[in-house]
C-alpha cells in the first residue's frame, strides 16, 4: 500500500476512557488531516500485552460498551465489562471510529469523512478521497503503536467490524494472534455486491437518508426481526430519530469500502492458511443462520478449508430472530467461545527474519 500516515497522535478526551487519534493520512494521493474518536475500558498493564482492539459495525461507533449518552448500553456491552467475555479486569479494550463514520452528526462522535469540515471550512463532500481496508488497517496499526503495544492480544468485531478483524488476520497475523469475526465473510458475495449496494444507491437517490436507513434496517433485521421489533412501535419514528445523527454520504462511503473486502486480494487462501499455521493464529468465526448480509455458507466453506489446512479455526453458527443483528443483540450465543479464545495461549512473536514472508500491508 503506497498511501501513508504521518505524525500520528493519541490524546485523552474530555471524559475517562475517551481518546482522539489524529494523523496526516494520504488516501488515493490526497492528504487528509484525519481525526478519529476512540473509547477504552480497563487498564493497559505494565507489559502492555493485554490490549484488545474491538472494531465497530456499519452504523456503529466507538461506544461498544458502557452506557451511551442517552443511557442505553453500548452495542457489545453484554460482552465487554468486568467478568464478561472481554473481561475489563484483565484486558484493556479499545474501539475507534472509522473514517466516514455513519454517525458523523452526533456531537460526541469524532470522525473525518465527506460530511466533516475540510481545511477551507466547507465540507469535504465529493473531494473526500477513496480509502480501503489497507488504509484502515494502517490507521489501526498506528493506534496500536501510539499505545506502545507490540501486538494486540486479540482483534474482534461484528459485521463490518468482523471484516476489519479478518483483514488483521490476513495482513499481519503475528500482530493479531487471536481474531474473532462475527457475522462476516472472507469476501463480498452477491447479496451485498448485486442486491444490497445497488438497492442502497437507488433508494438514497430517490428517498434520501431516511430511506437508506430503512433499507439497512430491513437487511439488518430481516422480516421476522422487523416484525417482532416494530410490532408495537413505529418504524418511521425510529428512522427519523436515527437520521438526526447519521450522514448519507458516509453511509455510501462505508458501502463503497465494504465492496472492496476480499481476503484473497491480500493473499491467495492457501498462502493465508500457511501463514496462519506458521504464526499460530487462533481464529473464531461466528455466523447467524439467517443473515441477509452475510450468508453463513460463505464463511462455513472458508472455515472448513482453513481447518483442513491445519489452522486453529473454530467456526460457530446460531439462529437469531434478529437476523444479522444477532451479532450485537444475541451475544450470549457466542460469548463462551470468545472467552475461550481470549484465554487460549498465543504463539510467541515471530523473529523479524520470518516476518518478511507474511502478506504485506
Amino acid at each position: 500500500m503506497s498511501d501513508k500516515l504521518c505524525g500520528p497522535r493519541l490524546e485523552a478526551g474530555a471524559r475517562p476512557g475517551e481518546w482522539v487519534f489524529s494523523t496526516q493520512a494520504t488516501f488515493s494521493g490526497v492528504e487528509v488531516p484525519l481525526r478519529l474518536g476512540a473509547q477504552s475500558w480497563g487498564t493497559l498493564n505494565a507489559a502492555r500485552d493485554n490490549a484488545v482492539l474491538v472494531c465497530h459495525y456499519y452504523t456503529g461507533t466507538m461506544r461498544a460498551a458502557g452506557l451511551n449518552p442517552d443511557g442505553t448500553p453500548g452495542w457489545w456491552a453484554a460482552l465487554i465489562g468486568p467478568g464478561l467475555a472481554l473481561d475489563t479486569e484483565r484486558f484493556f479494550v479499545i474501539c475507534m471510529n472509522t473514517p466516514s463514520n455513519v454517525q458523523a452528526h452526533d456531537p460526541g462522535i469524532v470522525t473525518t469523512g465527506p460530511d466533516t469540515p475540510h481545511a477551507d471550512g466547507k465540507a469535504w463532500g465529493g473531494r473526500f478521497p477513496a480509502w480501503d481496508f489497507g488504509n484502515l488497517h494502517a490507521i489501526q496499526l498506528e493506534l496500536m503503536q501510539a499505545l506502545g503495544v507490540e501486538r494486540w492480544h486479540a482483534v474482534a468485531g461484528p459485521s463490518l467490524g468482523g471484516l476489519q478483524a479478518l483483514q488483521w488476520a490476513a495482513r499481519t497475523p503475528r500482530l493479531a494472534p487471536r481474531v474473532v469475526a462475527v457475522a462476516a465473510s472472507p469476501y463480498i458475495g452477491p447479496v451485498l455486491r448485486d442486491a444490497f449496494t445497488p438497492f442502497l444507491h437507488q433508494v438514497a437517490q430517490a428517498g434520501g437518508l431516511d430511506e437508506a436507513l430503512r433499507l439497512i434496517t430491513f437487511f439488518g433485521l430481516g422480516a421476522d426481526g422487523l416484525e417482532s421489533t416494530f410490532r408495537d412501535a413505529d418504524l418511521g419514528s425510529y428512522l427519523s430519530s436515527r437520521s438526526g445523527t447519521a450522514s448519507l454520504p458516509h453511509i455510501l462511503d462505508i458501502a463503497r469500502l465494504i465492496e472492496t473486502h476480499d481476503l484473497a486480494a491480500v493473499a491467495p487462501h492457501p498462502r493465508l492458511f500457511a501463514h496462519w499455521t506458521e504464526t499460530g493464529l487462533r481464529l473464531l468465526t461466528v455466523n447467524v443462520a439467517v443473515d441477509q448480509f452475510f450468508p453463513a455458507a460463505e464463511m462455513r466453506t472458508f472455515a472448513q478449508a482453513s481447518a483442513a489446512a491445519g489452522v486453529s479455526h473454530v467456526h460457530l453458527e446460531f439462529a437469531s430472530a434478529q437476523g444479522h443483528l444477532g451479532c450485537v443483540n444475541d451475544t450470549l450465543a457466542f460469548a463462551t467461545q470468545v472467552r475461550d479464545l481470549l484465554d487460549a495461549p498465543a504463539a510467541p512473536p515471530l523473529p523479524v527474519a520470518n516476518a518478511e514472508h507474511l502478506p504485506q500491508v
